[in-house]
């Protein structure tokens, strides 16, 4: 499984999220910090056939 670091943006911890498959992009999913538990959303992009992650707060 890839895994992608993201940057929560409430306590600006970062941590590993799981990637989905290149054919599953763009996506978006909730997510819960795993350091604070704040809630966010988490961006799955797709650039040349390789998957990035970026989070937004929840309410941005």
């Amino acid at each position: 499984m890839n895994t992608y670091p993201v940057t929560c943006p409430t306590c600006f911890e970062e941590f590993e999220v799981p990637l989905p498959a290149v054919t599953e992009t763009p996506s978006e999913v909730d997510y819960d910090c795993e350091i604070c538990c704040r809630p966010m959303r988490i961006f799955f992009e797709n650039e040349w056939d390789e998957v990035t992650a970026s989070a937004v707060g929840i309410h941005d």
